[in-house]
């Protein structure tokens, strides 16, 4: 949402007046930026953020992540500010696994750091590698060309769920692949969202793979940035490369088309 409202749901993120500045105040990259995403119980939010390259959507991600302060404002996630305890993890689109780590290793990591026992972490690294269509791949280091871009993906996207079950922070991780790939990924992502209903942030510059995976498209302008457009994109949960044939989806992607234009427009 654009702004804040009196609805009952408990937010999961949740941000305030955030600016930020590199030059000590005399210019805002962002600026008066609110941002709201309530959490949906047994069904999660799929949110996707478009934007001109620069307006600040990876930053966004980065303030979720706990990778970066805002110069002004408060950042919140289930309604604790973000700290090294209180973080989302991130799926980045340039391959973030440790290539000298085992597949298994590098899903079951952010389960090391929480004091599990070995063989518990292990075992349920094996549960989300099988689900990540990997099984059979988990003793191989997890690097190139031992694994695919999309494999790689896939650990990515396993280790983060894993670490934080409750949201995935996802910045262009399907620009690298090959279109094949791509399209299975976005499948693949979609799926897991029905499944285990985590809330999904998720940065793209491609307007139809946003109305794919979306049920919520948010737009933001530049000089300075904040949100500017909210689009709720009604289709089916369950989707399909026959979705994408539906004369509404086509009329979705015109329609996010037609606002970015004019939220480029504004400068």
């Amino acid at each position: 949402m654009l702004s804040f409202n009196d609805s009952d749901l408990k937010n999961i993120v949740e941000m305030r007046g955030i600016g930020q500045s590199y030059d000590g105040g005399k210019n805002w990259i962002i600026k008066d930026l609110d941002f709201l995403i309530e959490d949906k119980p047994d069904q999660g939010q799929f949110v996707v953020i478009l934007g001109m390259s620069g307006c600040g959507k990876s930053t966004i991600l980065r303030y979720i992540a706990g990778l970066q302060k805002p110069t002004e404002g408060e950042v919140k996630l289930a309604g604790q500010p973000i700290s090294e305890k209180v973080r989302a993890s991130m799926v980045f689109q340039q391959y973030s696994s440790l290539p000298w780590m085992s597949v298994l290793d590098n899903v079951a990591l952010g389960l090391r750091y929480k004091g599990m026992s070995k063989a518990e972490r292990n075992d349920k690294a094996m549960e989300m590698i099988e689900m990540v269509g990997l099984a059979g791949h988990e003793k191989k280091y997890a690097q190139y060309p031992k694994l695919s871009g999309g494999q790689l993906q896939r650990v990515a996207i396993a280790r983060s769920l894993l670490a934080n079950p409750e949201i995935l922070l996802m910045d262009e991780p399907f620009g690298a692949l090959d279109i094949n790939t791509r399209l299975q990924m976005q499948d693949l992502l979609s799926g897991i969202w029905r499944k285990f209903h985590p809330t999904i942030i998720f940065v793209t510059h491609d307007i139809p793979e946003a109305v794919y995976l979306a049920d919520d498209i948010y737009i933001m302008k530049s000089a300075p940035s904040r949100f500017v457009e909210h689009i709720d994109i009604d289709l089916p949960l369950e989707r399909n490369r026959y979705t994408k044939r539906d004369p509404h989806f086509t009329e979705l992607v015109h329609a996010v088309e037609d606002r970015m234009m004019k939220v480029a427009e504004m400068g």
